[in-house]
């Protein structure tokens, strides 16, 4: 039954549901049963849409589930070590030194700034940072707020400060956190290190070689280098340099037997805490990645590749030797008068290069080649960085044999010819050269290339070369070190065309001689005579108004105090491993 309209219905409202149903019209039967039918159908429409929201619930489940289990399985370093990660979260691990030196390390830096524009209660932002701040201007962040430009609170943060401001969850605070590389030493190990991007990548260096190592190990990387001796060794070039005026230099110390790197120098060299853009061809990696023509020093492999094929001994006597000789239309001429007839030992020690020729002409292209090869001075040298230099490719051509004999027209890296010069030292074992400590483990192989025999009367001509008068390598006699050694004494070839003033002046030398340990490799670019330096012979006589430029007159100076300067650490390092054996 209807109400009428404008009757009072409030009476009704405290009647039951059921009792109400009462005055509701009465439908016709077909009218109740279609009723029922529709609900029944509404009823299964309804039970089969919650079935359907059901399994795509369970098929979104299980996908996640699969997803979760499949992550849980993976290597955290698979996803962390990614460079899309901010690098917030990418660690770098420690450089070290062989004595536990730090060479590189992460820090974090965090900043906090505000954007005005996201702050929702001024008030409960500055009581927030007063909590965190104490000794903060809290007046100047208002008026800074006032202005409405973005502006920084803090730029170096705590690592407590920072999670603090994070937890606050306040949108208007920008916190930035940022990894950064800091190297100790500044500028000592420049090359060897390298450099690393804004991504905390490495760039350059080992930084780069071994970038995965160093962003997923748990270990630091211990490098067989010695930061003392780097010091002490970075200095006497710096010196070298200032007397002689030099483009630039370098140096390598490396133990013969291991192949391990003590210390590697070249210079100019840069701060690698500033992070420059390095482009000027100067700042190279000399000895690993400078590819050079090194003179003289390839005398010594001359004379051992003849007393190998046994083409020569060391008293073998080459007579009527001329000043100068015409080959392949050049003339090639000694650097001093020399007498006419030496032997095989005098050509070394005196460096004659017509004597050389000799010998070469004796030993014959196959041979010598073979034995050049065999030392591996021209094939592009496998080390840890990636800054090396490949020897420029050279042709046995008409006359190649004779300018090979002296080191002129052939190329090889400063660290190659350490090398050689290391595995004609140790015995004749070849050798690998590396910069990473490996913990006494001798990386000589038991392949040797040249006899012991021939090892050992090569370096009894390396040491007369350094303590007969008549050798060109006296200033580095030191006394109680037993220095060998050759000079080399190179043109530079600039345009095609050898320059007269601009040189490479190069000494290898092995010491202590009669056991030999190192090699020291030193090196000047473009080096000027020194009329006003004070030259000092052994016997207490000195000498100014020099104007030779060879490598006898400056890089021997550099070498012979180099070797006074690290030969008692040297020592006392050896002390000490003997002992503890």
């Amino acid at each position: 039954m209807h109400n009428k309209k404008g009757e009072n219905n409030n009476s009704d409202n405290h009647i039951p549901w059921r009792s109400r149903s009462i005055f509701f019209e009465d439908y016709e039967t077909s009218k109740y049963e279609h009723k029922q039918q529709s609900t029944f159908s509404e009823v299964i429409l309804s039970l089969n849409r919650v079935s359907f929201i059901f399994f795509i619930f369970l098929v979104v489940a299980f996908i996640f589930g699969s997803k979760i289990i499949y992550l849980a399985s993976v290597k955290k370093e698979n996803y962390f070590t990614n460079k899309l990660v901010p690098s917030v979260f990418l660690k770098r691990q420690d450089i070290l030194d062989r004595n536990n030196n730090l060479l590189a390390r992460n820090i974090k830096l965090y900043s906090a700034a505000i954007k005005p524009q996201l702050i929702t209660d001024k008030g409960k932002l500055l009581i927030n940072l007063r909590m965190i701040f104490p000794n903060m201007d809290i007046d100047r962040i208002k008026k800074k707020i006032e202005i409405g430009k973005y502006f920084y609170i803090k730029k170096r943060l705590s690592e407590s400060e920072w999670k603090k401001l994070w937890l606050l969850g306040d949108k208007s605070i920008d916190l930035n956190g940022k990894q950064f590389r800091v190297y100790p030493h500044e500028s000592l190990f420049s090359h060897v290190l390298g450099q690393i991007d804004d991504d905390n990548l490495g760039i350059s260096g080992l930084e780069k070689s071994f970038n995965k190592k160093l962003t997923e190990s748990k270990n630091p990387l211990i490098l067989s280098l010695d930061a003392n001796l780097q010091h002490i060794i970075r200095e006497e070039l710096v010196s070298g340099n200032n007397i002689f005026q030099t483009l630039g230099s370098a140096a390598l110390l490396m133990e013969i037997d291991s192949g391990e790197i003590l210390s590697l120098v070249s210079l100019p060299d840069f701060d690698l805490n500033k992070r420059s853009n390095i482009e000027d061809p100067i700042y190279i990696n000399k000895i690993t990645k400078g590819v050079y023509e090194l003179g003289s020093v390839f005398k010594t492999f001359t004379l051992a590749a003849g007393l190998e094929s046994e083409s020569i001994k060391a008293n073998t006597v080459f007579k009527d030797l001329k000043n100068q000789i015409i080959c392949g239309g050049m003339p090639i001429s000694e650097h001093v008068e020399l007498p006419k007839n030496l032997t095989a030992e005098e050509i070394l020690v005196r460096s004659s290069n017509i004597g050389a020729i000799r010998i070469a002409q004796k030993i014959g292209v196959k041979n010598y080649k073979e034995f050049l090869n065999s030392l591996e001075l021209f094939e592009k040298i496998n080390f840890e960085l990636e800054e090396v230099g490949t020897p420029l490719l050279f042709k046995w051509e008409k006359c190649t044999l004779e300018t090979a004999s002296f080191g002129h027209g052939i190329t090889t890296t400063p660290l190659q010819l350490a090398k050689a010069y290391a595995i004609i030292g140790n015995g004749g074992y070849k050798i690998n050269p590396t910069i990473l400590l490996k913990k006494n483990i001798s990386l000589r192989s038991e392949r040797q290339i040249i006899s012991l025999k021939t090892s050992n009367i090569i370096n009894s001509m390396l040491r007369k070369v350094v303590s007969n008068k008549k050798g060109t390598a006296s200033f580095a006699d030191k006394k109680g070190y037993e220095v060998g050694g050759k000079t080399g004494t190179a043109r530079k070839a600039i345009n095609g065309i050898y320059s007269k003033e601009k040189k490479i002046n190069t000494f290898v030398s092995l010491f202590p001689i009669s056991k030999p340990k190192y090699v020291l490799l030193v090196m000047l670019d473009e080096p000027k005579s020194a009329p006003d330096f004070v030259y000092e012979f052994s016997s207490g006589y000195k000498l100014t108004g020099e104007t030779r430029n060879t490598a006898g007159w400056n890089t021997v100076i550099v070498a012979g105090n180099i070797i006074e300067k690290i030969g008692p650490i040297l020592a006392t390092n050896n002390l000490q491993a003997s002992n503890k054996l």
